[in-house]
């Protein structure tokens, strides 16, 4: 059974919909880990509900940016993790993290990158732009996270259609349902090690898209 750390700075609604497939279990996995910078967020009440043990890592409690990288990384391998969750983790992870941990870093984002990502794409911003552009679909991804914002190679998308009546608001709303599914879908998968690569791009072994 995968050791899984989720890593989150809002209300983790990603965070719950893999912890619920968990335990109706679906995922060979368990959370053993949450990491916030922010000790006010929903998804640090909602560990606490469940008793998940959980550790806040921010610029207040470690100043020093290089004793704070440290301690995120001890604090993983004390922990045994072998796969980390970004669940909206608005904070950009040290080189030397994604390094201890390549290809076992998984990323949503609420869009079909590599469109509508990097630096200052995210939540409602990817969502406008979406509008602002004219398209007519959007959805969600999960990739492997490099050093670069939103850069890692694409595990798996899923597509909605843009309708003409969309706001950015019922945009969201549509593809933060299919990330609930799309996220554990692809956890489950890392956690069957049904996950392999083929020149660096991530292929799911016996994956049917129905």
């Amino acid at each position: 059974m995968k050791k899984i750390a989720v890593f989150v700075s809002g209300g983790g609604s990603n965070f719950k919909a893999i912890h619920h497939q968990i335990q109706k279990r679906e995922i060979p996995g368990e959370i053993v880990l949450v990491i916030s910078n922010n000790p006010n967020c929903g998804a640090i009440e909602y560990a606490n509900e469940n008793s998940i043990s959980h550790v806040i890592i921010n610029e207040t409690r470690y100043p020093n940016p290089h004793t704070r990288d440290e301690f995120l990384i001890e604090t993983c391998l004390k922990a045994e993790i072998d796969l980390i969750c970004l669940a909206g983790y608005m904070k950009m992870l040290p080189p030397a993290f994604v390094k201890q941990y390549e290809n076992k870093i998984l990323n949503i984002h609420p869009g079909l990158l590599p469109e509508f990502g990097g630096k200052g794409f995210f939540g409602m911003r990817v969502h406008e732009a979406v509008i602002n552009s004219g398209k007519r679909e959007s959805g969600a991804t999960v990739h492997f996270v490099d050093e670069i914002y939103d850069h890692g190679p694409i595990i798996l998308q899923k597509k909605v259609e843009v309708l003409e009546t969309d706001t950015a608001e019922s945009l969201a709303a549509r593809i933060l349902k299919l990330e609930h599914e799309l996220f554990p879908e692809v956890v489950k998968a890392f956690c069957e090690n049904k996950i392999i690569m083929e020149n660096n791009i991530p292929k799911i072994l016996e994956y049917n898209e129905n």
